[in-house]
Formats: structure tokens, sequence, C-alpha cells
């Protein structure tokens, strides 16, 4: 069995509504090796990357960055997994308020110091969410749930 953690923050509920469908595509009903943990980012620790075989992260852009809780996330499990931890391939996704650019940028600088490398680009839906963004961040669910399986990642 393959681990997928995905870990994210919400605040008002639209980054939330774009991991619920990261979920959803993660859980495919044609994926049954692939054991797929959610939590969100005040609530992981250590221990949930430890168990990861992939990560993927979702953050609102709040002030131009990333989410606070996100940021605490990192700051709480630095440490603890270093040289214990796996490299994990990951994936982003963002519900901006501007362009998301600097939340992306700051998200990539901090996984650089860990074993981590980015395997699709992120996704950043500024605005209000579409049908389209929800699709978009399904199919991101759906591919790393299927690369897991698969043995890409």
């Amino acid at each position: 069995m393959k681990h997928l953690l995905i870990i994210y923050h919400s605040k008002t509920g639209n980054t939330e509504r774009l991991a619920q469908a990261v979920i959803d595509g993660a859980r495919s009903d044609d994926i049954d090796t692939v054991d797929v943990r959610v939590k969100r980012a005040a609530e992981a620790d250590a221990n949930d990357l430890l168990w990861a075989d992939a990560l993927i992260l979702g953050t609102p852009e709040n002030f131009g960055y990333m989410s606070g809780a996100l940021k605490d996330f990192f700051d709480r499990t630095f440490y603890e997994v270093e040289g214990k931890l796996n490299p994990l391939p990951y994936a982003l996704f963002v519900s901006a308020g501007n362009d998301g650019s600097n939340a992306v940028r700051a998200v990539r600088r901090i996984v650089g110091g860990y074993p981590m490398h980015e395997v699709q680009a992120p996704i950043v839906i500024p605005g209000a969410i579409s049908a389209t963004d929800l699709a978009r961040c399904t199919e991101l669910g759906m591919a790393f749930a299927y690369g897991l399986d698969a043995g890409i990642f």
C-alpha cells in the first residue's frame, strides 16, 4: 500500500473546496492500492510526513504569502524529519486573492530544504472558484494516486 498525504489550510472555505476536489480525485474508486490521509495544516505533524510516499499541499494566499498555518506546519516538522524523510514528490494548490506567485515562491523555498521535489506545476486559482478549477484539482488528486499506484513516484 502506498501513502498519499494531503495537507491544507482553509479559513474562508475556498481552499477547503479545492482540497475536497483533490481528495475526491485521490480516492477514485479505480485505485485501491493508495491510502489517502488528509490533515489540516494545524493538525499535521512529522509522523504524517514520515508516513507519506507523496504529498499534496494546499494553501490560501494570505498577505501575498502562504497561510500562517502551513508555515507553522513547516516550522514544526523540519528538524523533526531532518535526515529521516525519504524524498517526497509533491504538488501545490493555492486559492489566491492576487496572483499567488509569492505564496508559490515561499512554499518552494521552504520545501527546498526538505527532501521534496515538485512533480507538477502548482495550480493557482485566483478569485472565484469555477467548475473548471475544481476539475483541475480532482485531476491533481487522481494523477498523484495513479502515479503512486503505477510506481511513477
